[in-house]
């Protein structure tokens, strides 16, 4: 029996299941315009659970940092859930660390480029992805790809894939991995916002300003300290907020440059990435 497939049939299978234009003209195709078994043929694909769920927050998940065998390049990947109990299924956590393997292993660009990179032989990222959400039955997204390249890079998972970092070391040596490490941890664990002050966003220095100046006034300081003590309150945030002018978290008598300096006297950081669940 022939039918005659129209715009408007395609669009109306759009609106109700939110699948993408080709998607559902492909479905309605197969399905000889039975618009019910085409929503069947979607939701089998896991475009109609995935889209129908797309307002749903997926704030689980695993984070899985991973470094090349030479230490030169790392990334970190965020494969999100809905609830705790699928991101500490093996079978998911087991592909967020097949998907750091592949980004690690092919660097894509971006986000984007990684989804479509094979999976295995028959499957892209973003297909097993879908598969996943068509057989969990809760929103799974990759919602975060981060890559790092330096002399010397390390990495940190913190405990139960909660978050992942990658810090860039300017110098490498195997004398510099528990450095490496340990500056990996302090920046899961104090959240710098920035490297140093000379990277802090323009936006976030100046709202630090505004708020200085607002508490100062509210203490009744003069107007015409306001300024100075804004400024104050700057460099407090610089010490609290730049990995390299941060406390050390092991050891509170020294800043984490002075820490890297007690390796080597040349050690610093190059930049890092920190990926974390929520």
């Amino acid at each position: 029996m022939s039918f005659t497939l129209s715009a408007s049939d395609v669009k109306n299978l759009r609106d109700t299941t939110g699948a993408g234009m080709m998607d559902c003209k492909e479905a309605l195709t197969e399905a000889a315009g039975d618009f019910e078994k085409a929503i069947e043929i979607l939701r089998k694909k896991g475009q109609k659970l995935s889209l129908k769920r797309a307002d749903r927050e997926a704030k689980e998940g695993a984070v899985i940092a991973r470094v090349s065998a030479d230490k030169k390049r790392g990334v970190v990947v965020k494969l999100s859930s809905e609830t705790d109990f699928v991101s500490k299924n093996e079978d998911f956590v087991e592909t967020a660390v097949r998907i750091a393997d592949i980004a690690l292993e092919s660097n894509p660009a971006d986000r984007e480029s990684l989804l479509t990179l094979p999976f295995d032989g028959t499957k892209s990222v973003g297909e097993r992805i879908t598969d996943m959400v068509a057989a969990i039955g809760e929103k799974i997204e990759l919602t975060d790809y981060e890559k790092l390249e330096a002399p010397q890079v390390e990495c940190y998972i913190h405990m139960g894939n909660k978050a992942g970092v990658l810090v860039g070391l300017n110098k490498a040596s195997d004398a510099f991995t528990d450095a490496g490490r340990d500056v990996a941890m302090q920046v899961a664990a104090m959240r710098p916002v920035a490297l140093d002050k000379d990277q802090v966003d323009p936006g976030i220095i100046q709202k630090e300003i505004e708020i200085g100046r607002e508490q100062a006034r509210a203490e009744g300081k003069p107007e015409a300290m306001l300024e100075k003590i804004a400024m104050g309150k700057l460099e407090k945030f610089y010490k609290e907020s730049t990995l390299l002018h941060q406390q050390f978290v092991k050891d509170g008598s020294l800043t984490v440059a002075a820490y890297l300096k007690k390796a080597d006297a040349g050690l610093t950081v190059t930049g890092f990435r920190h990926v974390k669940l929520g």
